[in-house]
């Protein structure tokens, strides 16, 4: 039976909110036979965070939106990841991203395509959320809709200024992090599946 591959989450958390998306991201991932799934905080560069880091398949980028981009601790990791992208160490990686604000838009797309243009300049495949948005139709939309933020390029959360990270943010938007861990856990699963079959190594 081929090893498990594994999916890397590696994000910033300022109160405790994106770390339950990251908790949630991690959920789906692992919920793909085949796949197991490592949280990584940012906030401390270590040996063993960039260690994690290359021996994943895929990586999930999450950080909070403040101020309409990116929080300083993440985008520190993404400057430091400079000496990774010298070798292109992260080329072919799967690559996906998270982000959550206080305010329901926030300018939570300008975080994501920070995101994705990261993982651009790595040489990285961006995967989408691949959902359509919730409350799409007045006759159905509904507040536990999956994307009910309206979202494509990645997952977005919305966590209320006063509201404290047991309570946000939402059922929805957990379970909206969830289906991009699950779905960048396929995709990598069959790009690793399809690596082994060239290799002629596949079970």
């Amino acid at each position: 039976m081929p090893d498990l591959i594994t999916v890397a989450v590696a994000y910033h958390s300022g109160y405790g909110h994106t770390a339950r998306q990251a908790r949630a991201a991690a959920d789906g991932a692992r919920s793909v036979s085949g796949v197991r799934a490592e949280l990584h905080d940012v906030t401390s560069l270590t040996d063993g965070l960039w260690e994690g880091l290359s021996g994943a398949e895929a990586i999930i980028f999450g950080s909070p939106t403040y101020m309409g981009s990116q929080s300083a601790a993440f985008q520190a990791f993404a400057e430091a990841s400079a000496k990774i992208w010298v070798d292109m160490g992260w080329r072919d990686k799967i690559a996906a991203g998270f982000t959550n604000s206080a305010g329901v838009n926030g300018d939570k797309l300008n975080t994501l395509t920070s995101m994705a243009l990261l993982a651009a300049q790595h040489g990285m495949t961006w995967v989408t959320l691949g959902l359509p948005p919730g409350w799409l139709y007045s006759a159905d939309g509904r507040d536990d809709d999956l994307n009910r933020l309206g979202g494509f390029l990645g997952a977005m959360a919305q966590s209320p200024s006063d509201a404290g990270p047991e309570t946000a943010p939402s059922l929805a938007d957990l379970r909206t992090a969830e289906h991009l861990g699950r779905r960048v856990a396929q995709t990598a699963l069959r790009l690793a599946s399809g690596r082994r079959a060239l290799d002629g190594t596949a079970a």
